[in-house]
């Protein structure tokens, strides 16, 4: 198969590895990213983190470049960027770099994933870097409430546990627990690789080179997720002066035909500074340092949240206040007005966001990760241009209900019935 349409190019390789470009004419510097159709929703229990811990492992060395400072001086040595990304549902590494350090930059991303020695001393060693990791997130409310409120949402599944893992589950890996996760998952069938900004023929071939030739394999899905039942309210105890929630209720699986709709509604709530809970929550009240809402997806499931750091003191007022806007949302139809300023903002911050090689290169394999080909910048215009003010009005009322919404904290309360009876 190949596939052409806008800013993205899909080829199939003879192996099933996909091969996505993304040409900008007048970059100067090139994205080679490679992305894996695989992340923490593939794992079980036993090895919850497992994906993550890989992430590290891949820049520990090869046998080319047997130790980290290796790889790490060969990229430092082109000026380029260099990192990766676990997510529930795909992982990414990518080195972006000028367009004439192309080949070092293939080379070297193809080497590290292709050839890492996964070294039983230097898993050992990992483990404590991942731990600390781990305490790092839990001491930073922002970074430690999205797991607190997938846990609530989506219970003790794949989708609910943290990317990261648990200690347990870290300290329990063996090299062996590697190879049977990345012999299973990270294959041909899985494996997306992007170039992005100037892209050349040459870069295509040697891609091509590096992984089309690997034996096919195919993989197998992991086990589906099913809706589980949970309760409303669920609280991180910690002692502090601030208080962080998240309060939402369900949202919409990546590929509804409603999702534009849902973005929409989440950027009149809470899309920017002049959105309806930042000018009702911070601005008029006071109550919050900083407050927003979105619609967060995966394959299976969504939800619809709002996030706020709320006084402490004030913190019922803070969450009726919140509560409030839901509802109301829920039961007028948004003005014109408003309406237009939300798929303005959307459609702007997309478009700025995905000037960059690296930006544009990540979106276009995300979206062919998960949807099988990338979704075009003007389709999700269009989409968005299109999403009504019933459109918006009939998800509120129903994602919105009062009896859906539910709320994680992070704070020093224990009374998770004092926080349900303010949901109302």
């Amino acid at each position: 198969m190949h596939y052409r349409a806008g800013v993205f190019e899909l080829q199939d390789l003879q192996n099933g590895t996909r091969l996505l470009t993304a040409a900008q004419a007048e970059a100067q510097s090139t994205c080679v990213m490679v992305m894996y159709a695989v992340g923490s929703r593939y794992e079980d229990a036993g090895t919850s983190g497992i994906s993550h811990f890989a992430e590290h492992l891949f820049f520990k060395g090869t046998e080319r470049r047997p130790t980290a400072r290796h790889i790490a001086t060969e990229i430092d040595g082109i000026g380029a960027e260099f990192n990766a990304f676990t997510g529930k549902e795909y992982t990414g590494y990518y080195v972006k770099c000028a367009k004439e350090h192309v080949p070092v930059a293939i080379d070297v991303l193809g080497d590290m994933l292709l050839h890492s020695l996964f070294d039983p001393e230097e898993i050992e060693r990992e483990k404590g870097v991942i731990v600390e990791e781990m305490n790092m997130y839990l001491d930073t409310p922002t970074s430690y409430l999205p797991g607190v409120y997938d846990r609530l949402c989506y219970g003790d599944t794949p989708l609910g546990r943290d990317i990261i893992g648990t200690p347990e589950t870290v300290r329990a890996a063996t090299r062996e627990t590697f190879m049977n996760h990345l012999g299973r998952w990270y294959v041909p069938a899985r494996t997306v690789i992007g170039l992005g900004g100037a892209v050349t023929d040459a870069a295509r071939s040697e891609v091509e080179g590096l992984f089309g030739t690997l034996p096919a394999a195919e993989s197998g899905d992991p086990e589906p997720w099913t809706p589980q039942p949970h309760p409303r309210v669920r609280l991180h105890h910690k002692d502090s002066d601030s208080f962080h929630i998240r309060i939402g209720g369900d949202g919409l699986p990546l590929l509804h035909p409603d999702r534009y709709a849902a973005s929409v509604l989440a950027a009149v709530l809470g899309g920017g500074m002049s959105s309806r809970l930042f000018t009702e929550v911070r601005e008029r009240r006071g109550l919050a340092y900083y407050i927003g809402a979105q619609h967060g997806q995966y394959l299976e499931a969504g939800s619809l949240f709002s996030q706020a750091g709320v006084d402490l003191k004030r913190a019922d007022e803070a969450i009726t206040t919140i509560v409030a806007e839901l509802r109301r949302i829920a039961g007028e139809r948004v003005p014109d007005e408003e309406l237009t300023k939300a798929r303005n903002m959307l459609k702007g911050r997309l478009v700025l966001g995905l000037e960059d090689p690296r930006s544009i290169t990540s979106f276009g394999l995300r979206s062919t990760i998960l949807e099988g080909e990338p979704r075009e910048i003007p389709e999700v215009l269009a989409g968005l241009d299109a999403v009504t003010a019933d459109d918006v009005g009939r998800l509120a009322e129903t994602l919105l209900a009062p009896e859906e919404l539910r709320l994680a904290a992070i704070g020093p309360f224990d009374d998770e019935a004092r926080f349900e009876a303010l949901l109302g």
